[in-house]
């Protein structure tokens, strides 16, 4: 008669510890101090600034990025999807990439890969018919992709928003999936991705050493990880002109495009505060990769890291 309100007894007891576990956690969270820019806060305050930044942003993300670079930044990313030279079947993982910018330049590579190919194999069959080629490439039309796909993921549901409306409006139909998640903790298997992308994003990521290891575990073995990011200027000159611009014009900007001059400001701050080429570098390798190297693009204003999970 007993074993009943004896049971319920412990399974109260549990829960409330379970629960003093949980608000434990929190205020440590709380506790710990991280940076905002040139700002010191805690960690779940930084967490829930860099949303709200990311969704005041987001309507104006590409107009801002075009205004801000003076469209610089279109190159940089073409360049990524160059140096990554995904051939079809590739699966990828592009993170913090909710506007799509690297998912869509993913795809137009794979399609145009594919063409080569069907160019390649019809170029050594000159006897087909009319009939055959035009069979030949309806064929292959009907997997443009060869089984390659891109998942964006972004913790940012108003980014994830703005890309899924631009992947309609571009006619992006065919390998894209939409997915909410943190960067930190990422919500995929173990072995699932050929690459992991991040572009312009692990900078704005409170825990970067959790962010690297994540993409470790998700990542293949023989899987590479790419970021390109906001890096330091090696040459003394434009490092000047850059630092004046960065801080008297892009927030000006922001407030003239966008009427958000904090959050730009906020976007400054934080690639000054994110670690230089080969820190960064030491950081990859102590998540795990392999042959990792960074090319320095625009004098260092950007560079691409690269790694391997071997």
């Amino acid at each position: 008669m007993m074993a009943a309100p004896m049971t319920a007894l412990l399974r109260g007891r549990l829960a409330g510890a379970c629960s003093g576990v949980r608000r434990w956690r929190h205020t440590e969270q709380a506790r710990k101090e991280t940076h905002f820019g040139f700002q010191t806060v805690s960690e779940e305050e930084k967490g829930e600034r860099v949303y709200q930044v990311f969704e005041n942003v987001a309507r104006k993300y590409d107009l801002m990025n075009d205004s801000m670079s003076l469209g610089v930044h279109r190159l940089w990313k073409d360049w990524l999807i160059q140096y990554m030279n995904p051939t079809p079947g590739t699966k990828l993982l592009d993170v913090a990439g909710g506007t799509g910018d690297i998912a869509f330049r993913f795809v137009n590579y794979i399609r145009a890969q594919k063409e080569k190919m069907i160019r390649h194999k019809l170029k050594y069959q000159q006897n087909l018919s009319w009939s055959e080629i035009s069979r030949a490439y309806q064929q292959e039309e009907q997997g443009s992709l060869g089984g390659s796909r891109a998942v964006i993921c972004d913790i940012n549901k108003e980014m994830l928003k703005v890309g899924k409306q631009k992947s309609l409006k571009l006619g992006y139909s065919e390998g894209l999936s939409w997915v909410a998640g943190n960067a930190e903790e990422l919500p995929f298997d173990d072995d699932k991705f050929d690459v992991y992308t991040i572009a312009f994003g692990i900078r704005n990521v409170t825990h970067i050493d959790q962010a690297l290891q994540e993409a470790y575990r998700v990542l293949k073995p023989g899987g590479r990880f790419l970021c390109l990011e906001f890096s330091q200027v090696n040459n003394p000159l434009l490092a000047r002109a850059y630092d004046l611009y960065s801080f008297q014009v892009i927030p000006v900007l922001g407030e003239i495009i966008a009427g958000d001059w904090k959050s730009y400001q906020y976007l400054v701050e934080s690639i000054r505060r994110f670690p230089p080429q080969e820190e960064f570098k030491a950081m990859i390798e102590d998540a795990g990769f392999f042959k990792v190297t960074y090319h320095n693009l625009t004098s260092g204003i950007v560079a691409v890291h690269s790694g391997f999970k071997l």
